[in-house]
């Protein structure tokens, strides 16, 4: 099941102005005002918008009088003399039409509904985390044998919470453990700042996937933190959005939890959730928003089963976008 289909019936009212829309709503897909020539345009238009988007911040300025639409296959960008050249801009490039922005946008949607540009971490066999504390000395064979029973009698709960509860191994080594099983660091928590953070990353990624946003160094770098595992999807999902590289690393229990906590409480930048019966749909809804909105730039990617689309109302001018110049639009298709 869609990831936004599990949230819309689970949205506290009291979140609500903190990042959650109201309601999440539901696009048909049937469609209308498509011309038989779209489609050539769009495939041949294809390699421009495979293209990531240009990292670092969001460009102040544009060459307005010379400013051409972005979809190769126009033939009108200079007829449209009533529509400003400076927005709407999807992807580093001004459309001359809603015709254009829709070609251009369709063309991102197949790209990332098709896997391309998104991270999928390739299987990996991992030792196992008893295992690896055994090797390195940090438990014995009795105090894992007996945490292993406790966990299977239980049903729940993981192998480190065991070792830690009734075998009395420290945190920080389970921590330790888990950093050596997924090749990452142990991330620090310190001077963590939920509410300048929260325009980097959704609330939905935050709770759904259990990243954290932890600092921001250099300007240039982004602390991405998780409690067992790691999720690259989510991590490549951020960076390629915010054009920050991004470090992903696991963080204590007792420390995360809290921090994740405080990070659900902070003010996220306005939301919607789309679910769309088909790929034409998802277009047609994004182009409808890039269309209104009339961002200076915008911005796709996929996270697992969600399409991002970022707006920004004006230029970004640090590493962080300013809670009240952006807006973003969460969908999920039926079938992907």
């Amino acid at each position: 099941m869609p990831i936004l289909s599990r949230y819309q019936s689970q949205i506290p009212v009291s979140l609500q102005g903190r990042g959650w829309p109201g309601t999440a709503a539901l696009i048909d897909a049937e469609l209308e005002g498509r011309s038989e020539g779209e489609s050539g345009r769009r495939k041949t238009s294809s390699a421009r918008m495979m293209e990531a988007p240009q990292a670092g911040s969001i460009s102040k300025a544009r060459n307005v009088l010379f400013q051409t639409c972005a979809n190769l296959n126009c033939g009108s960008g200079w007829l449209h003399l009533w529509r400003s050249r400076q927005a709407p801009v999807f992807e580093g490039g001004w459309s001359c039409s809603p015709e254009c922005t829709s070609a251009r946008v369709a063309l991102a949607v197949s790209r990332e509904l098709d896997g391309r540009g998104v991270a999928q971490e390739s299987h990996r066999h991992r030792v196992p985390l008893g295992l690896v504390m055994l090797e390195q000395g940090w438990v014995t064979a009795g105090q894992l044998r007996q945490a292993l029973d406790a966990q299977r009698l239980a049903g729940v709960g993981r192998l480190g919470h065991w070792l830690v509860r009734q075998q009395g191994v420290s945190e920080q080594l389970v921590t330790r453990a888990l950093g050596l099983q997924w090749s990452c660091p142990v991330l620090p928590l310190e001077f963590h700042d939920a509410e300048m953070l929260a325009t980097l990353v959704p609330r939905l990624f935050v709770d759904a996937f259990g990243a954290l946003p932890l600092r921001l160094a250099a300007g240039r770098l982004l602390y991405l933190g998780f409690e067992d595992r790691l999720d690259p999807v989510v991590a490549l999902g951020v960076e390629r959005m915010s054009g920050l590289r991004v470090e992903s690393g696991l963080v204590a229990e007792s420390l995360f939890r809290p921090a994740h906590a405080r990070m659900l409480g902070a003010k996220f930048p306005p939301v919607e959730l789309i679910e769309a019966s088909s790929e034409p749909a998802v277009a047609h809804a994004l182009t409808k928003a890039i269309e209104q909105a009339r961002p200076v730039e915008s911005r796709l990617v996929r996270v697992h089963d969600c399409l991002w689309l970022r707006m920004w109302r004006r230029a970004q001018t640090g590493p962080a976008p300013e809670r009240g110049a952006i807006h973003d639009l969460i969908c999920s298709v039926a079938g992907h």
